[in-house]
């Protein structure tokens, strides 16, 4: 444990499993009011918001469909009244449809925006009312923003190739205001949506260090972002995949 965000509260979209997860729990254990959104696992939301709470820290569940803008304006509105304050925003929610072209639905594309692009312009709007100088506002891209790897994948390509864009457009904007915009884009990790053990013996071989990334080291990534140090950094997009691309 450490410190560093003693003070601070930050908001976690799509917190209750996986990556997101353990961004909460790491971001709770440098010292952060965490709030969190889930679509509809309650009941691992539950779990670890009384995990944290009852360690000392202070956490906050809030049930929230990323593809519902006004559930999500209201997240980071209920967030602010709780804790009178939002000094980090994580938009972490996301979705994966694949599909070839040929028989992808316009409903799922739809989706597909509206949870990975459009929540995230959603949520940053309404967090910068509460935000000031050394606030910051990061991002889960993905490493297919830059490499595809696997058929059925152009959508959402699309969509973390778009977050990439936004995140530059943002920083540039909001640079003179004293807040902070970047992208994490992780390579293949070990969490619940990519369980099965076919498909990651597949993706082994694929990675520099011959082994897939854990949830955990994702986080310590957002939490450098979240952190002091990283006063200087804006406007990037920070790969984390054990040399998946290199």
């Amino acid at each position: 444990m450490s410190n560093a965000l003693a003070g601070k509260v930050a908001l976690v979209t799509g917190g209750s499993r996986g990556i997101g997860a353990a961004v909460v729990r790491r971001l709770a254990s440098d010292g952060a009011s965490v709030a969190f959104t889930y679509a509809a696992s309650q009941k691992q939301a539950e779990t670890l918001a009384d995990a944290i709470n009852g360690t000392g820290g202070n956490a906050l569940p809030i049930k929230a469909d990323s593809a519902n803008a006004e559930a999500v304006r209201n997240a980071v509105t209920q967030t602010a009244d709780r804790f009178d304050r939002l000094d980090i925003l994580v938009n972490n929610a996301g979705i994966l449809v694949r599909g070839v072209l040929d028989d992808y639905g316009l409903a799922d594309f739809d989706r597909m925006v509206a949870v990975n692009i459009r929540a995230v312009f959603v949520a940053t709007q309404a967090a910068l009312r509460y935000m000031g100088q050394g606030s910051r506002i990061i991002t889960m891209g993905s490493v297919t923003a830059d490499r595809s790897g696997f058929q059925g994948a152009s959508v959402y390509s699309m969509t973390k190739g778009a977050v990439a864009a936004m995140t530059r457009g943002l920083a540039r904007d909001l640079g003179p205001r004293g807040i902070t915009v970047n992208t994490i884009q992780p390579g293949p990790t070990e969490t619940d949506i990519n369980a099965d053990e076919t498909q990651r013996a597949m993706l082994r071989p694929l990675m520099a260090i011959g082994r897939m990334g854990k949830d955990a080291e994702v986080a310590s990534l957002v939490a450098y972002l979240a952190g002091p140090e990283s006063s200087f950094v804006t406007g990037a997009a920070l790969t984390i995949d054990g040399g998946y691309l290199a």
